[in-house]
C-alpha cells in the first residue's frame, strides 16, 4: 500500500511507525458563523486515516491493539503535525 507519509513513533515503547492514509484538515472559519455551512466548518477539523506499521512498513495489527487513549491521541497530533509542517 502506499501511504501519504511514513512517520516513525513508539506505541507501548516499541519502535514503529504510522502509514498515513488520507489527510484532511479544514481551518476555523475567519468570517460570521452565520456565513458557514455547519458548526464544524466554522471551528475546523482534522480528519486523517493512519495505521501502525512495524519498521519494515508492514501492518502491525497486534501492535495498534496495545494502543491506549493517550498514545492514539498523541499519534494522531504527530500525523497532524506532520501533515501540516509538509503542506
Amino acid at each position: 500500500m502506499t501511504y501519504l507519509a511514513e512517520i516513525e513513533t513508539r506505541v507501548a515503547g516499541i519502535p514503529c511507525m504510522v502509514g498515513v492514509r488520507s489527510f484532511f484538515h479544514q481551518p476555523p472559519h475567519l468570517g460570521s458563523p452565520l456565513s458557514c455551512d455547519s458548526a464544524d466548518d466554522f471551528y475546523g477539523y482534522t480528519d486523517a486515516e493512519w495505521e501502525i506499521l512495524d519498521r519494515r512498513g508492514r501492518k502491525a495489527s497486534w501492535l495498534e491493539k496495545k494502543l491506549t487513549a493517550a498514545e492514539r491521541a498523541r499519534v494522531e497530533q504527530e500525523v497532524a503535525q506532520c501533515m501540516l509542517d509538509d503542506a
